[in-house]
């Protein structure tokens, strides 16, 4: 199997010779975070919203349950990206956004022309595990939607995420994770593993992100496993659910 494995992966590797080599040159990374990926992701999501729209109206569907005793939803998204979440958001909601990459203008500026039942409060390019532009305990909700796959260190996002949360506030996930070891679908994310992760702005294929929400300090998580019908593509186990404060 590890052969077999080493095999499809060189054989992928040949095929993305092109960017290994632009990598190698220094050309690919920026190339992708200014271009590549933002146009990527915008389209993309646009896919992934169509397969998982009823899973994420039901995740987001008890947003207003943690509103504060002032009445306020404050919401902080983590890599927010081209805002493919903002049309779950109840009306009047207060979003901050943050990213990493400052190059998804374009697409935000088009998903918040589409949902003026929002207000956007900030914008800030910040990596989910250094959110310290945000004060501790002010925000009653953050939301993490294909994300912590690419974080560079997915405990210390959930501890900024817990660290700007009120207490009683609640953290709302979706994200794809590794297959079951056992099936064919584990099989094809180990061959297509490093060339998805330099492709795609550093996704990592094989995280077991259950595990690290299991061991954040959240006094409740609810959580489940899912499979998002997303054909040839190495991504379809995915968790979904909130954890509280």
């Amino acid at each position: 199997m590890e052969a077999s494995i080493l095999f499809f992966r060189a054989c992928l590797a040949l095929l993305a010779l092109p960017i290994y080599l632009l990598s190698f040159l220094g050309i690919w990374q920026p190339f992708c975070k200014k271009i590549f990926f933002p146009f990527f992701i915008e389209h993309f999501s646009a896919v992934h919203e169509k397969k998982a729209k009823k899973q994420k109206q039901e995740l987001f569907r008890n947003l207003p349950d943690f509103r504060s005793s002032s009445g306020e939803l404050k919401l902080l998204e983590i890599g927010t990206g081209c805002g493919a979440n903002f049309q779950f958001y109840p009306p009047g909601c207060k979003v901050t956004c943050t990213d990493i990459n400052p190059n998804f203008q374009q697409g935000l500026s088009r998903s918040m022309n589409k949902n003026q039942h929002l207000h956007y409060e900030r914008f800030l390019v910040a990596a989910g595990e250094d959110l310290h532009q945000v004060p501790s305990g002010s925000v009653d909700v953050v939301v993490c939607t294909l994300v912590l796959c690419s974080v560079h260190d997915v405990n210390g996002t959930l501890k900024e995420a817990l660290r700007v949360l009120r207490p009683g506030g609640a953290f709302y996930f979706l994200e794809h994770v590794v297959a079951d070891r056992s099936s064919w679908k584990y099989f094809w994310q180990q061959i297509c593993y490093p060339t998805w992760k330099l492709v795609f702005d550093g996704c990592c294929l094989t995280r077991e992100i259950w595990k690290n929400l299991e061991q954040a300090n959240f006094s409740e998580l609810n959580l489940q496993h899912l499979s998002i019908a997303l054909p040839w593509t190495p991504i379809q186990p995915h968790i979904v659910g909130y954890a509280v404060k």
